[in-house]
């Protein structure tokens, strides 16, 4: 399963969101990714939100996009530090990401854990020394995904787009917490 998890995640290269690639794709791409979620009756923004909502979100940060070839496969989006909403359980300064997503025909060839790493690696770059995420509480497999990671929950939020309690979980970014 490794070797061929390895082998599926050769030939993807990573690059910055540009002016000509399509907000449309972007979408459908996220739409993808997050509707097992939407299946189990927890709605991620991501699985719903319009093109104008892709652009805005990744205008509040740097946009990576995930190819192999000429086909848009993952995605992340960074910003450090990261502007948080009033009373989110975060430490000041710290970076974030949000829309964290691979092709489900790509899920499990560890492009979430290359995307991850290199978000973490980004956010370091910035200038933040932790990194603070949210997620859906009632998923648990994505949590434990996240803990497994070195992400620890550090308190709970609820988004008005979605319909979840979130876990607030950090990641310590410096020497020893962050994995390459």
């Amino acid at each position: 399963m490794e070797e061929a998890a390895e082998a599926l995640t050769r030939g993807f290269g990573l690059r910055r969101l540009t002016a000509g690639d399509s907000l449309e794709e972007l979408t459908a791409l996220l739409h993808r990714s997050y509707d097992d979620h939407a299946v189990a009756g927890r709605v991620f923004f991501a699985s719903y939100q319009s093109v104008h909502d892709t652009e805005h979100r990744v205008c509040r940060g740097e946009c990576w996009l995930a190819v192999r070839g000429a086909e848009l496969v993952g995605t992340v989006t960074v910003a450090a530090p990261y502007a948080m909403p009033e009373g989110y359980p975060a430490p000041a300064g710290a970076g974030s990401f949000w829309q964290l997503a691979v092709d489900p025909a790509y899920q499990g060839a560890g492009l979430g854990q290359r995307l991850l790493s290199a978000a973490e690696r980004r956010i370091a770059a910035l200038g933040s020394a932790q990194v603070v995420i949210d997620t859906s509480a009632e998923a648990v497999d994505l949590v434990g995904w996240y803990r497994r990671r070195g992400y620890e929950p550090v308190g709970s939020w609820r988004w008005g787009v979605t319909n979840y309690e979130s876990v607030v979980m950090v990641k310590d970014l410096a020497p020893g917490g962050l994995r390459r």
